[in-house]
C-alpha cells in the first residue's frame, strides 16, 4: 500500500530549508499550507547551463557544466548530497578540468545545510563567476567549469547537483545559515541570521502564520532529496530543471521565475511506501530578492490642513537594507488607516512623487481631520510596500 505525502517549501525574502523524518503510516495526513500560483516570467533571472551526477564517492563530489560552460557574471547554485549526518564539507571551489585542475577562485558561500535520518544535502551559491572560457570553444570538451566540494572524509554515496543563472544582480544570493529551534506543538518557527556575504531568511513550514512573498523577476529554487527510490511530483508551476536517482537516493531541482510579487508556496509530492521509515530533505532559496520601503523620515502630530513638518520620507532599499541610489521610480503615498474622530480624514497634497538619489520627498502633505492613529501607506510597482508608525491630527 503506498500513499502520497505532501512536502511543503516556502520562498520568503530569501531561503527555506526543511528537514524531515517520517514514519509512513495510512494516518490522518498533516495540515499544509496552501499553494500559491507561480507564473513564470520573461523578465528576470534565465537559467543558462546546469548539470548534475549522482554516485560518487570518495573525498571531492564534483560535476562539470560539460558541454558547455555557462557565461561570465552569472550566479552559480551548486547542492551536495551524500550518505552522513554532519557537514563534513571543507570547501566548495570552481576549477578547470584540464588537469591539472586549475582552481578559479569565484566564492562559494553556504546558504543551507539540511540532514535526516543518516543523508545530507547542502547549497552553496556563487555569484558573478569569472575567470572560464567564455564560450567554451574546444570542440574536444576541455576547459570545462566544474564545480566541487572538498570533504573531510570519504563517502560511499554522493552527487552533485549544478545550475548557473543569467540576469543575477548584486545583491542576490543573500542567505541567512541555519539555527537550530524548539519545535512548538501545532507550529515551527522562522529565524534568520547573516552568514557572511550571503543573508536569507531560513524557515520550517509547518503552521506558519504568514505567506511569504518574492518580487517580478526572482528566481524561486528549489531542490528536494529522498532516501527512497520513489516517485514524486514537482511543485506547481514549477519547471523542473534537474532530477537523477541511483541505488541510494532520488534528487531533483526546481525552479519559478515569478512575472509579479507574490506569495510562494512550492510542495512537492513524494511516493513513499506506507509501511516503511524514509527520509525527505528540502531547500528552497530565492535569488534577487526584491526591493522595499521603509520610511527615511515618519510623519509626526501636526494640525488639521497643515503640511506635515518635517517632510515625510520613503526610501528605497536592497534585501539588505542599503539604499537603491539608482531607482528612479515613482512612490505613491496614501492614508493607511484613518484615524478621523468626527469624519474621515483626507489626504491633501502631491501624493505621488519621482525616486530621487534612492529617496522620495512629501513636502506638502496635510490632512483635513483632527484624530489619533493616523498612519500613511507607502507604495511603488513591484516593490513591498511600507505603513508608517501611528501618529496624530489636532492638538500639538
Amino acid at each position: 500500500m503506498s500513499f502520497r505525502m505532501m512536502v511543503a517549501g516556502v520562498v520568503g525574502a530569501v531561503l527555506v530549508a526543511a528537514a524531515c523524518r517520517e514514519p509512513m503510516s495510512p494516518t490522518v495526513p498533516r495540515h499544509l499550507l496552501p499553494s500559491y500560483a507561480v507564473v513564470n516570467g520573461a523578465a528576470g533571472i534565465t537559467l543558462d547551463q546546469q548539470n548534475g551526477a549522482l554516485g560518487e564517492s570518495g573525498t571531492l563530489l564534483i560535476k562539470g557544466f560539460n558541454p558547455t560552460n555557462p557565461h561570465h557574471g552569472d550566479a552559480v547554485i551548486a547542492t551536495f548530497y551524500y550518505a552522513g549526518s554532519t557537514n563534513i564539507i571543507d570547501s566548495v571551489a570552481d576549477v578547470l578540468t584540464t588537469a591539472p585542475y586549475t582552481h578559479l577562485g569565484n566564492k562559494y558561500t553556504l546558504v543551507e545545510y539540511v540532514t535526516a535520518g543518516g543523508y545530507s544535502m547542502a547549497t552553496y551559491v556563487a555569484t558573478n563567476i569569472q575567470g572560464f572560457p567564455d564560450p567554451n570553444t574546444d570542440p574536444g570538451g576541455g576547459d570545462i567549469l566544474a564545480v566541487g566540494a572538498y570533504l573531510s572524509q570519504p563517502v560511499t554515496d554522493g552527487g552533485v547537483t549544478i545550475s548557473a543563472w543569467s540576469g543575477v544582480n548584486s545583491v542576490a544570493a543573500y542567505a541567512l545559515a541555519d539555527i537550530d529551534q524548539p519545535e512548538v506543538e501545532g507550529a515551527r518557527w522562522w529565524i534568520a541570521r547573516r552568514d557572511g556575504d550571503i543573508a536569507a531568511v531560513v524557515l520550517v513550514v509547518e503552521g506558519l502564520p504568514f505567506r511569504p512573498s518574492i518580487g517580478k523577476g526572482s528566481l524561486a529554487y528549489g531542490v528536494t532529496m529522498s532516501n527512497a527510490i520513489v516517485g514524486r511530483d514537482p511543485p506547481p508551476n514549477f519547471v523542473t530543471f534537474s532530477a537523477g536517482s541511483d541505488a541510494v537516493f532520488v534528487s531533483e531541482g526546481d525552479y519559478a521565475v515569478p512575472s509579479a510579487i507574490g506569495s510562494v508556496n512550492p510542495q512537492w509530492t513524494w511516493f513513499f511506501d506506507a509501511t516503511s521509515q524514509n527520509n525527505w530533505l528540502a531547500t528552497v532559496l530565492a535569488l534577487n530578492p526584491p526591493l522595499h520601503l521603509a520610511f527615511a523620515v515618519q510623519p509626526s502630530t501636526t494640525l488639521p490642513l497643515l503640511p506635515i513638518k518635517p517632510a515625510v520620507q520613503v526610501e528605497v532599499l536592497d534585501a539588505l537594507n542599503n539604499r537603491v541610489t539608482t531607482y528612479s521610480g515613482q512612490v505613491t503615498i496614501a492614508i493607511g488607516h484613518n484615524g478621523g474622530l468626527l469624519l474621515p480624514g483626507t489626504l491633501s497634497g502631491t501624493k505621488t512623487v519621482t525616486v530621487a538619489n534612492g529617496v522620495a520627498t512629501f513636502s506638502d502633505l496635510s490632512i483635513d481631520q483632527a484624530g489619533n492613529g493616523y498612519t500613511l501607506l507607502a507604495s511603488a510597482t513591484n516593490v513591498f510596500d511600507i505603513e508608517s508608525v501611528p501618529f496624530n491630527i489636532g492638538a500639538m
